[in-house]
């Protein structure tokens, strides 16, 4: 893969090569995707998704809004700094064709702030329950109607290729989606594959997956635009766009130590236990004057955090130019971190927030709220989906489709279109509007 090609300002429907040098440097092509994300109304729902606790009332506590943000500052320096050096190595994309340093930057903050937007409500185990319907509920009986890779796609939910089909999927006026740059795609696609085959090698691209059969098409466009290196004929999997390791980088630095810190101030990890693990992270660069002049404890995890961070962003910068190569090969077969020097000091600090966290009654009890709700509409809209496709439909799914919006648009020609359609349907709910929706639809309120 070489750098001129994977930074491609392209975009759905162009006919013509944007070339960077013509670029208008007020309003970047790069820092536009940016804006129309954050502009989306699905960015917009994330602010009342589950990060880690559910349907939290606490200001302290991260929704995904809020961790996509954090991501896609610390996305921003990754990438930066990875574009500093990539221009000094390669000079004649800046001399040449007129690259910039925060060229990287704009993109993966741009991929980095959208990383999230395909989850469903309830956080992942939304997708467990999206996945369970299909495979173990009532779902089972679309398996023979679908082909194998249809079928997967529904009975392994993933949220990353839900994300590129909101970003990309045409609707009436709207051809393309948002119509990002083909960079910032393929910099969002951290799993270039289909659901199946599933994980046919350790290589931590082939770990999930990360388009829908509804969105082969745009998916191939943009890996050929790119020149994303096919690494295995046979099972149509690709090479990661370079830039993909930042954004994986962005968001395990702010998950172990964000979520960590959620944690602490829900009460949920003991403060004293939860500073010695962030000071052996940064044990290296904390000033111990400044430290001890900090009086509360908000101020004293607030100080580590900051130091945690910086420190993960100069380790994954220099892991990734030091196998600069090797990822523009595609031969590079982990995350940045998974070979980090402090890889154990953030297992640590993850372990602690499985335990105490990830695991605490509080969440499991409004996990399993959630994933009652999400069965209960899927159980009714996917079977509104089927019964359009065979044009059977009773009074009572007259009714429920007249719940959905104009935009989801059932026909009698695909059934595999309209499943997807509700599911992408009922994912774009926040985990409010899921609850209301299900009460609404079970008489419990109207």
């Amino acid at each position: 893969m070489n750098w001129e090609q994977l930074l491609s300002l392209r975009r759905f429907g162009d006919t013509n090569k944007r070339l960077r040098q013509e670029q208008d440097e007020t309003r970047l092509g790069f820092e536009v995707d940016y804006d129309r994300i954050i502009f989306s109304s699905e960015f917009r729902s994330l602010q009342d998704k589950t990060q880690v606790v559910p349907l939290s009332k606490t200001d302290f506590v991260h929704t995904r809004l809020t961790h996509s943000l954090e991501v896609s500052v610390v996305g921003r320096s990754l990438g930066r700094q990875v574009g500093r050096l990539v221009l000094e190595k390669h000079p004649h994309l800046q001399t040449v064709h007129g690259y910039q340093i925060n060229d990287f930057g704009a993109i993966v903050a741009a991929a980095a702030l959208a990383h999230d937007i395909g989850n469903p409500p309830f956080g992942h185990s939304g997708e467990k329950a999206i996945g369970s319907f299909f495979k173990n509920g009532a779902g089972k009986t679309y398996a023979n109607q679908l082909t194998d890779k249809q079928y997967q796609d529904l009975c392994d939910f993933e949220g990353n290729a839900n994300g590129l089909k909101i970003l990309t999927e045409s609707r009436a006026g709207r051809e393309g989606g948002l119509r990002l740059s083909y960079a910032t795609l393929g910099t969002f696609m951290k799993y270039p594959k289909a659901s199946l085959p599933k994980k046919p090698t350790s290589h931590i691209a082939d770990k999930k997956y990360g388009y829908f059969q509804s969105e082969a098409v745009i998916f191939n466009e943009v890996v050929n635009e790119l020149g994303l290196v096919k690494r295995d004929s046979k099972n149509d999997t690709y090479a990661r766009h370079p830039l993909a390791y930042l954004v994986e980088a962005a968001d395990d630095i702010c998950y172990t130590i964000i979520d960590f810190e959620d944690g602490i101030n829900l009460g949920l990890i003991e403060e004293e236990y939860a500073l010695e693990y962030l000071i052996k992270l940064v044990k290296n660069t904390i000033n111990t004057e400044k430290y001890s002049a900090l009086n509360t404890i908000q101020d004293r995890v607030s100080y580590l955090r900051a130091l945690a961070i910086g420190t993960l962003i100069n380790e994954a910068v220099s892991i990734f130019m030091t196998n600069e190569e090797a990822i523009l090969s595609g031969d590079f077969k982990t995350g940045l971190l998974d070979i980090s020097n402090y890889k154990a000091q953030m297992k640590d600090i993850i372990d602690i927030s499985v335990k105490n966290v990830y695991q605490s009654s509080e969440v499991i009890n409004k996990e399993i709220a959630g994933y009652k709700v999400l069965s209960g509409l899927l159980s009714v809209y996917v079977n509104l989906a089927g019964n359009v496709y065979n044009d059977r439909l009773s009074d009572y799914d007259k009714l429920i489709l007249n719940t959905l919006p104009e935009t989801i648009d059932l026909s009698q020609s695909s059934l595999y279109d309209n499943i997807m359609a509700v599911c992408l349907y009922i994912s774009k709910l926040s985990d409010t509007n899921a609850m209301m929706m299900y009460h609404r639809i079970n008489g419990n309120s109207i």
